[in-house]
C-alpha cells in the first residue's frame, strides 16, 4: 500500500510533466495559459456569463475582466448582453477562439491517448472514477 510520501511524490511529479508540456504547447500557439484555459473553459461551456466563467477559473471577476479584455482584443471572444438578464454579459468564442480551442483541444486528446495507451478499458474507466473524486475534493 503506498504511503501519504509516494502519493505525494506522484501526483507532483505527474502535476509538473502534465504543466510543463502544457506550457510548451500553449507558448507555441502564441497564447498564455491563463488565455487557453479561458478558451478551454468557454469551448466546453459556451456561452457563459463573467460570473460564471469567473467561478470555473477559480479567478475574480476583475481578474478575469481583464483576460476577455485581452481574448476580445486578439479575436477569440466576444461579450454580449444576456437577453433575459440585462444585469449579465455572456462571453463566447469567435470563429477564431473556436479554432484555437478546436485544435489544442486535440492535441489533449491526443497526449491522453498517449499516456493512457497502457491501461486496459476497466483502469480507464478507474481513472476518470478516482480523477473525478479527487478534482471534486477542491
Amino acid at each position: 500500500m503506498a504511503d501519504i510520501d509516494d502519493l505525494s511524490r506522484v501526483i507532483v511529479e505527474f502535476y509538473e510533466k502534465l504543466s510543463s508540456w502544457e506550457h510548451s504547447v500553449v507558448r507555441d500557439q502564441g497564447m498564455t495559459l491563463p488565455q487557453m484555459h479561458t478558451l478551454e473553459i468557454l469551448g466546453v461551456n459556451q456561452p457563459l456569463r463573467m460570473k460564471e466563467l469567473a467561478q470555473k477559473m477559480g479567478v475574480t471577476t476583475g481578474t478575469l475582466t481583464v483576460q476577455v479584455d485581452r481574448l476580445e482584443r486578439a479575436g477569440m471572444v466576444r461579450r454580449r448582453p444576456h437577453q433575459e438578464d440585462r444585469r449579465s454579459i455572456l462571453v463566447e468564442l469567435t470563429d477564431t477562439g473556436r479554432e484555437l480551442f478546436t485544435e489544442h483541444h486535440g492535441l489533449h486528446e491526443q497526449l491522453t491517448r498517449d499516456i493512457t495507451a497502457g491501461l486496459t478499458d476497466e483502469e480507464r474507466d478507474q481513472l476518470v472514477d478516482l480523477l473525478g473524486r479527487l478534482t471534486r475534493e477542491f
